[in-house]
């Protein structure tokens, strides 16, 4: 049960925090994480305080126009303040920014190459890349346009945007990216893609090295970039690379503000 909201005179309750705000933040998380209004008795129920308690932050939010209560069922969600705040904070997410962030720590901390990817029209192009202190990749730059069809990147953007975009980008490929129609995955290796969150593949870029890609999506839970990393192509290697990336892949796109992300941080895939 949440605690009593009956505050110190300082104003702060444990941990030198004000506990009267972080029991108001739990109860507007609760109505962000819902699918739509909700009854009074539901919210308190799910931010484990009484009803009476919630009654009583639900009133101080509505007066800040944070929540709003619906006339006819009398339910509680999210009001035009807490719309401006989530504007705001949209406004000033840039998502290559904080995966790159995410990536950035992991080629540091296990010492694998990698890099974003975005998609332009010419097809995946690396944005950043970071050289690891232990396994190091050279032939990958920045600028560099990745094969659609034969990369661990390029089949992670077919999984997740149109097909419209795949067929426009397949023809404005650079000669030397295209393959032939024979190499171009079916349908059952996407599904297996979307199933694992992303793809790893061994030997396309050099003997002895795997590639692996996870999407990274906004707050519309659409994919905006790609996160991929390269290590050596060594069963634990590669398995261990790819529960690094794919936990680094959830946690940039929640802080994007996706609702949902490819995988599970703890989907070994």
């Amino acid at each position: 049960m949440l605690e009593t909201d009956n505050a110190a005179p300082s104003g702060r309750g444990r941990g030198n925090t004000i506990q009267s705000v972080a029991i108001a933040a739990r109860f507007l998380n609760v109505l962000a994480q819902s699918a739509g209004p909700m009854a009074l008795r539901d919210i308190a129920a799910s931010a484990g305080a009484s009803t009476p308690m919630a009654h009583r932050y639900m009133q101080s939010l509505i007066r800040d126009g944070l929540v709003r209560q619906h006339a006819e069922s009398g339910y509680y969600d999210l009001g035009p303040a807490a719309l401006r705040i989530g504007l705001a904070a949209l406004r000033r997410v840039d998502i290559v920014e904080i995966a790159a962030r995410h990536l950035k720590a992991l080629t540091l901390a296990h010492g694998v190459s990698g890099g974003i990817a975005i998609w332009t029209d010419r097809g995946p192009t690396i944005v950043r890349w970071y050289r690891g202190p232990v396994f190091a990749i050279t032939t990958v730059s920045l600028g560099d346009i990745l094969p659609l069809d034969g990369s661990a990147t390029g089949l992670t953007f077919q999984c997740y945007l149109p097909p419209e975009s795949i067929a426009q980008c397949r023809r404005t490929l650079p000669r030397d990216l295209k393959a032939p129609a024979s190499q171009r995955p079916s349908g059952r290796v996407l599904e297996e893609i979307r199933r694992r969150g992303g793809a790893v593949r061994s030997g396309h870029i050099q003997s002895g090295v795997a590639g692996q890609a996870a999407p990274v999506f906004n707050a519309q839970n659409d994919i905006a970039c790609v996160m991929t990393t390269v290590s050596p192509s060594g069963p634990k290697d590669g398995k261990e690379t790819w529960r690094l990336l794919s936990k680094a892949a959830h946690q940039a796109s929640l802080d994007a503000g996706a609702s949902v992300t490819a995988i599970s941080p703890d989907d070994d895939g």
